[in-house]
Parts: C-alpha cells; structure tokens; sequence
C-alpha cells in the first residue's frame, strides 16, 4: 500500500469522525429543544427534556468521548439559541461531565456498555453530578443557597426520564450490532 492511499483512509476516518460527532450533537440539540416541558414548579423556570435521553444512548453506545462531546456543545447550543446564555458555560462542563461519567462507567472494564446494571449507575452518578452541578450554577447566577432547591424536583424527574427512555433505547441499540 503506499502511502497516499494509506493518507487517504486516515483523512476519511477523521472525516467519519467528525461527521458523526456532528450528528451525535444534532441528535442531542433536537431532543432537547423539541421534546421538552417547562416547569411551572420552579422560581426560575426549569425545563424536562428528553435531550437527557439521548446523551445517556449516545454515552452508552459511543463511549465517554463521544458522549461528552455530544452532550457538552448540543445542550450548550440549545442555551445559546432559546436565550440562556448565561446557562451555556454552566451546561458545556455540568452535561459534558455527565456524559463522561456515564461513558467511563459503562465502558469501565471491559463492559462496553453492555452491562445494564453499570449503565443505570452510570446515569445514577452522572445525575447526581447533574443536579449538583446545576444547584451550584443557579447558587452562582441567582446569588442565593434556597431559591435552587426548587428545580431539584424537576432535575430528578429529568434524570429519571433520562433512565426510563434511554437505558432501553441503548440496550436494544447495542442489541443491533451496528457499527458506525
């Protein structure tokens, strides 16, 4: 094989690579900004969405990288496009991070994302981190330690949603054998 051939398959990975990417971060963007519930319960809003699902079916399917990536610019661009910049900075770490817990966890040892039980604590620990992570960004933005307490509730619903919707969608995905 000489070498621009070989040139040619590693610029086409990358390219794959960054194509996928893009579409991991469409896939999340949408889920977020389409299926979505504005909470009435909280001082400052809060919002269900199902953007949280597919950041669980992206991690668990894809891996820490991919997930957080996904994760990190598709909800972050959700912030900057329905006037929440001031959340944007906030959701790139808090749900990149997420992301990457629920990827190391479910590709931890070998698992690959096929341990059903892993995956669920790996979402379990990436929504704590979710809950604490956002508690401490209204702490930062609305100046006060109570008023935040109020989106908890609509947080645990999310990650719950989260749980119910894409835990499944990941196993029956990693059921397929698709590779990408």
């Amino acid at each position: 094989m000489n070498n621009s051939c070989s040139k040619d398959i590693n610029t086409n990975s990358k390219a794959k690579d960054i194509v996928l990417s893009g579409l991991l971060i469409s896939l999340v963007f949408v889920a977020t900004m389409f299926i979505n519930i504005r909470l009435p319960i909280s001082i400052h809003g809060g919002l269900i969405h199902l953007g949280s699902a597919m950041v669980v079916v992206i991690s668990i399917i894809f891996g820490k990288k991919k997930g957080t990536i996904a994760a990190a610019f598709g909800m972050s661009l959700f912030d900057l496009i329905t006037g929440g910049a001031q959340w944007a900075p906030f959701t790139f770490v808090i749900k990149g991070y997420m992301a990457y817990i629920i990827g190391t966890m479910a590709y931890a040892k070998g698992r690959n994302g096929n341990s059903i039980l892993w995956n669920f604590i790996g979402v379990l620990f990436g929504g704590v981190w979710m809950i604490a992570g956002y508690y401490m960004a209204e702490v930062f933005i609305y100046g006060n330690w109570f008023s935040p307490i109020t989106s908890i509730p609509g947080m645990i619903v999310q990650i719950v949603a989260a749980m119910i919707f894409g835990l499944p969608a990941a196993a029956a995905l990693k059921k397929t054998g698709i590779k990408l």
